[in-house]
């Protein structure tokens, strides 16, 4: 199987896990020549807020959440590992549910990696609060590759 396109979904939570994410990705897609993309999906509340501080205007129609995704602190610091690597990259932001959303664009852009970040959580922990990786490794199109954060 060729390895062409990496999909990276980052969300608010993976800020303390960019180190291992970024490598990760690096060691799958510089050797392959695969591009990256990298995804940050917002909730509709979390979309809004960065538009805000952003001073974004929701209601001009030359940007959207690609243009809110370029300007996340954690896009910008995986575009400089990516960069220092040589890994061929864009940028794709979304605003919707976390794991279905990142599904969606997986199928979008042809994934054959999918790369997503996380923390343990007890069985119960799931249950009660679900978890975005868990439905992300049950409906991908493609393989997916967890990176677990510090616990």
């Amino acid at each position: 199987m060729s390895l062409d396109t990496i999909l990276l979904a980052v969300g608010p939570t993976d800020s303390d896990r960019i180190d291992a994410l970024a490598q990760t990705v690096v060691d799958v897609a510089a050797p392959a020549d695969a591009t990256v993309v990298l995804a940050h999906v917002f909730t509709q509340d979390e979309y809004e807020e960065v538009c805000s501080r952003l001073d974004f205007d929701q209601a001009r129609e030359d940007f959207d959440a690609d243009d809110v995704a370029n300007h996340h602190a954690t896009i910008r610091d995986l575009e400089d590992v990516l960069n220092d690597h040589d890994v061929a990259y864009d940028v794709r932001g979304a605003v919707g549910d976390h794991g279905e959303t990142i599904v969606d664009l997986a199928e979008a852009v042809d994934a054959d990696r999918v790369v997503v970040g996380g923390r343990k959580r007890s069985p119960a922990g799931k249950a009660v609060f679900g978890s975005t990786a868990q439905d992300i490794l049950l409906s991908s199109p493609a393989p997916v590759t967890f990176v677990r954060g510090e616990d």
